[in-house]
């Protein structure tokens, strides 16, 4: 096996698939890419054990033989991204059981691993679902971020991924905030879709969605996996076992207090204050007629305190979030303005767009010591 690349064309595509390699070194092939040429086509494959990303690869000129030879993924994709600008050349030498990299003056050699303990991958098949890459990524962003990283819980480092007629929601929460985001979709889904999917591997979605010009990507559904096809690109991941949190009785039916606020000010001035909210102080958010005051404090490092105006009537209402958490639902809104809906100091606080709902970010308080 042996082809010409541009180095460009190659160190981005072993950026993508190192993302999915293990660093756990219990099995050693599941640190390694595998590099494969059959019948012209040249494509990078890694898996992690529980997910794995097979990507294509743009070859100017013919491939010299078909073949496969499994190299250390992050030594090859941090060797991929010295060699600069150009082109490089790179050869499976079998009886030397090493790939050959030869790349202006550069001549490398990297020592190849046993690819027949390269497990096989899933490949996408049978009843599909398209989804739109605009949509994706955006739900992805939205919704993936409130998704725990804590594994003593598994279910809840997922993502609740529903489809049905024409409608997909995704939810994540860490019990701390909740988000979800529905959209629209262009046609109905052929079968219903109800799965808890690592938010790891929608992340890793929404890269290789971003990295391409694919206007969708075809979802394949099986018992314990679901496969992502975009434009030959297929990453696959295991579903996470659980019972989803039922989000639906997670939100309050009514709330007391729908404040409309300015969304780039509001998020500037939590940025600012919120570096008095540390060692798990909290964000303090303050309501009077007229007005909404954010303020932190640390005792032994000092405090903050902005003034907004605001379209509030009613007794005064002070509430504590936890900065982090209030500040990701702000990002995460597009718009000029953000409505932000109270109950109490002890309910939970509701963020989402001025003009809808089809995004909604939940988030816990935190009892305020006063």
């Amino acid at each position: 096996m042996k082809f010409s690349i541009n180095n460009q064309e190659l160190s981005a595509k072993l950026a993508l698939t190192a993302r999915t390699v293990s660093s756990a070194g219990v099995n050693p092939a599941l640190g390694g890419i595998l590099v494969e040429a059959e019948e012209g086509r040249l494509s990078f494959s890694s898996t992690d054990g529980n997910m794995s990303l097979r990507v294509p690869v743009h070859v100017e000129g013919s491939i010299e033989g078909d073949g496969r030879v499994l190299l250390p993924g992050r030594l090859f994709s941090d060797i991929s991204r010295s060699l600069g600008s150009g082109r490089s050349e790179l050869e499976y030498r079998q009886s030397e059981r090493d790939v050959s990299i030869h790349s202006g003056s550069s001549n490398i050699h990297i020592r190849a691993l046993n690819s027949d303990d390269f497990p096989p991958l899933p490949k996408a098949g049978g009843e599909r679902i398209r989804l739109s890459r605009d949509s994706l990524i955006e739900s992805i962003d939205l919704v993936a971020r409130a998704a725990s990283k804590d594994d003593m819980r598994p279910v809840l480092t997922s993502v609740q991924v529903l489809a049905s007629d024409n409608r997909l929601t995704m939810v994540a929460t860490d019990s701390y905030r909740l988000a979800v985001r529905e959209t629209a979709l262009k046609e109905p889904v052929p079968v219903e879709v109800d799965r808890n999917i690592p938010a790891q591997a929608l992340k890793e979605l929404s890269r290789l969605l971003a990295s391409g010009d694919s206007e969708g990507v075809n979802l394949t559904i099986t018992d314990r996996e679901v496969i992502f096809d975009v434009d030959g690109a297929v990453l696959s991941t295991t579903t996470v076992d659980g019972q989803f949190p039922s989000y639906q009785q997670l939100f309050p039916e009514t709330y007391e207090h729908d404040v409309r606020l300015p969304r780039t000010e509001l998020l500037e001035s939590v940025k600012r204050v919120s570096q008095m909210a540390q060692k798990n102080r909290p964000l303090k958010i303050s309501l009077t007629p007229g007005e909404i005051t954010i303020s932190a404090e640390t005792p032994d490092l000092g405090d903050a305190e902005e003034k907004l105006p605001a379209a509030f009537e009613g007794e005064e209402l002070s509430i504590g979030f936890n900065h982090e958490f209030f500040r990701d639902g702000i990002e995460a809104i597009q718009g000029d303005e953000i409505m932000l809906r109270l109950i109490s100091p002890l309910r939970p606080g509701l963020l989402q767009p001025v003009d809808g709902d089809d995004f909604r970010y939940l988030v816990m308080p935190i009892r305020l010591n006063e």
